[in-house]
């Protein structure tokens, strides 16, 4: 009799962003790099915590490049494969740029499971690869002890359109795409609460592509872009913040959340990596007296294939907010602004 695989989440220690080092961890390590200012084509590197390099090619080109991989968020091979790729291909996205290519990272522990299910981790891959109208173009793979999958992505951009997570200016308004609450969602995936309308709320957020951001970069209004991922709302908040020099409101009640995503919060479901973001934004982050804990956990939950985090001039914010509705993103919402100051504060 064959023995059944085991569940894909049940191999790796964590799952999707969750599995990112903290934004404290990540910062120590990162210090030591050497400064890329003597590449004059560089146009953006390490320096802000952005979401891809940038590298001028000319005068109306410009590469972009960025890769994304992490453990299983879900049981299911095809949708492990899916939301990897389009977490992957959001960072070119969050720059402004399109898709051209892609390469696939795989690392799948082949004494465990059949050639089938990393067969269809791959296509669930290559099918989102598919639907951004770019192919896999090769990869690399090894034996692992946990599965990982995901994606080197090249893109295109003008190097006048390329927006990075410092160009906030004081006055702009923000505009979160996707609801919050991945993480909470597939924490209560691994501890058997989650339900198929919950699962089907999960994938269909995270397998929607972000490519209404390359539409954004074209409105000269929309100042700074970034997408929201492992360090949640408030990390990808405050990296907006250091790097425009700007300080950022967040209005807690304005925040989207995904469809039963409060009453598992209330409940009590949340994942280690929202306390260890919350831990690594240290005195950078102020919350108002009396927050509710569920509440914050919900702003630091670790986002796998999030949404976009728009900065805008305010006279602009309505037919930004109206066209990334109209792209499909029907939660998106106003949820701060960009004021004078540092930090992050919740208001």
């Amino acid at each position: 009799m064959t023995t059944p695989e085991p569940r894909l989440t049940s191999l790796a220690h964590g799952g999707g962003c969750g599995c990112k080092l903290s934004p404290g961890v990540l910062r120590d390590i990162l210090a030591g790099m050497p400064q890329a200012a003597a590449f004059t084509s560089l146009m953006v590197g390490t320096e802000t915590s952005d979401d891809a390099a940038v590298w001028r090619l000319n005068d109306t080109q410009a590469l972009v490049a960025t890769t994304d991989f992490f453990m299983p968020v879900v049981d299911d091979p095809f949708d492990f494969g899916r939301i990897a790729a389009t977490n992957a291909l959001s960072d070119v996205y969050a720059m402004g740029g399109r898709p051209i290519l892609a390469l696939a990272l795989v690392g799948m522990p082949v004494n465990v499971l059949s050639t089938g299910t990393i067969g269809q981790i791959l296509a669930g891959g290559a099918s989102v690869c598919a639907d951004a109208g770019i192919p896999v173009a090769g990869g690399h793979s090894i034996d692992s002890v946990e599965p990982i999958y995901g994606l080197v992505a090249l893109g295109l951009v003008h190097p006048d359109r390329v927006r990075t997570n410092r160009g906030a200016q004081v006055g702009d308004v923000l505009i979160l795409t996707k609801g919050l609450g991945v993480g909470v969602l597939s924490a209560a995936l691994k501890q058997g609460r989650l339900d198929q309308a919950g699962y089907a709320t999960m994938l269909a957020s995270t397998t929607r592509l972000n490519a209404v951001g390359a539409d954004l970069a074209e409105v000269d209004a929309v100042h700074a872009l970034t997408d929201v991922t492992g360090f949640g709302l408030l990390g990808h908040a405050l990296e907006m913040a250091r790097g425009s020099g700007r300080a950022v409101e967040i209005e807690a009640g304005a925040v989207p959340l995904l469809d039963g995503v409060e009453a598992l919060a209330r409940d009590g479901v949340r994942t280690g990596a929202s306390g260890r973001n919350w831990d690594s934004y240290g005195a950078g982050v102020a919350l108002p007296g009396g927050f509710d804990g569920w509440r914050r956990d919900l702003l630091t939950d670790p986002q796998t294939s999030g949404g976009l985090l728009i900065a805008v001039a305010p006279d602009a914010a309505p037919d930004v907010l109206a066209r990334v509705r109209a792209a499909g993103f029907d939660r998106a919402a106003v949820v701060g602004r960009t004021v004078e100051g540092t930090g992050v504060r919740v208001v």
